[in-house]
């Protein structure tokens, strides 16, 4: 048994667009009816559940008369608005036999990072649980085109999970766990517990179904996310959803650690898009990586990029590889005049870091 999962109070359920059709990818409303049980059944023990939900999408191939998952921007956002009314009606329906109401949520990874909209989504969710309503999330992919065209719920359910202050996330979808090799290869085993994702040399080449976006890539990135914010990890198929909530060993288990990332730190890790770049010299970059230094401007040789002071940025090495992330104390054009300029120049003694080593995170 895991104890970190039978002993949740809180906890993020994330199943993916494969786990709700059927073999012609449209909307299985007996696996939707299935989950609302189990769902339903933790609820009654006590446990506070987030449905954080793909399948819109794939609700309205039918109703659409599409074969397949669309691919131009305009039909996806069509098919999302035609399918994420289908979708939360079959688990208002599934949930309505069990007495429960569900709500649906619309978010964008960054509905959910930044201050005014995280403490609007975490004052709705927290209400809905002390109302006994069921929270409901899915990508807003009516209008987050950068979600649809490389996200998937796995990063959102993360963010979710860690808004949410909850003690486990149970990533479910047609895959049972993380493999020592791709699953299809002899002698492949299913890895049960993970203690450390940097440490892990796997192959992460199987893709998502045909009708779903991610991967076993992104549900590591998810993994990765949640347990720096203190949220243990169940990977594993759909089938084993029942056995996962009461904290049976099926799958593949992250636990938390102990050191929990501040949330900014992590969108800025995981999900900021940086406005700008800065390239380092080599002694930039090690003072950077070595002793953990803030970036000064003496050492930046370049700014590219138009962004305000606060915004996110990428770090460039004199190689052109990446260094790290920060929320940079200058715009770009007040940076371009301080370059390579030292705090110890006449006229430039009042120069603040142009990324605080609290505010960066540094690359992999």
């Amino acid at each position: 048994m895991r104890p970190e999962v039978e002993g949740a109070k809180r906890v993020v359920v994330k199943v993916g667009s494969s786990s709700l059709t059927d073999a012609k990818g449209r909307l299985d409303p007996d696996r939707i009816t299935q989950l609302a049980e189990l769902l339903a059944a933790s609820h009654a023990r006590g446990v506070r559940v987030v449905l954080v939900t793909s399948g819109a999408i794939a609700a309205a191939l039918g109703p659409l008369g599409l074969r397949r998952r669309p691919r131009d921007l305009e039909t996806q956002q069509a098919a999302a608005a035609v399918g994420q009314g289908l979708l939360v009606r079959a688990y208002s329906d599934a949930f309505a036999t069990h007495g429960l109401l569900v709500a649906q949520l619309l978010l964008t990874v960054e509905d959910v990072v930044r201050p005014r909209t995280y403490r609007n989504a975490l004052n709705t969710i927290s209400r809905l649980f002390r109302l006994g309503v069921v929270p409901i999330v899915n990508e807003n992919d009516t209008v987050a085109t950068h979600e649809i065209r490389f996200g998937d719920n796995d990063r959102l359910a993360a963010l979710i999970a860690h808004l949410v202050r909850a003690d486990a996330l149970l990533l479910m979808s047609d895959v049972d766990g993380l493999y020592t090799a791709h699953p299809d290869t002899p002698g492949a085993r299913r890895i049960d517990r993970v203690e450390d994702i940097s440490e892990l040399d796997v192959d992460t080449s199987r893709v998502g179904s045909k009708v779903g976006t991610g991967g076993m890539r992104t549900k590591l990135i998810a993994a990765d996310i949640a347990t720096q914010a203190g949220v243990s990890v169940v990977l594993g198929h759909v089938d084993h959803l029942g056995e996962a909530l009461v904290g049976d060993d099926v799958g593949t288990f992250f636990p938390a650690r102990k050191k929990r990332r501040p949330r900014r730190l992590l969108w800025l890790a995981f999900a900021a898009e940086p406005r700008g770049w800065v390239h380092v010299d080599e002694g930039a970059r090690r003072a950077l990586t070595t002793r953990h230094a803030s970036l000064l401007a003496a050492g930046v040789t370049e700014v590219r990029g138009a962004f305000a002071e606060g915004e996110p940025i990428e770090i460039v090495g004199p190689d052109g590889e990446p260094v790290g992330r920060g929320f940079v104390g200058y715009s770009s054009a007040d940076l371009v005049r301080e370059l390579g300029h030292s705090s110890d120049e006449a006229g430039h003694r009042s120069l603040r870091p142009v990324v605080h080593r609290d505010h960066m995170v540094l690359a992999d």
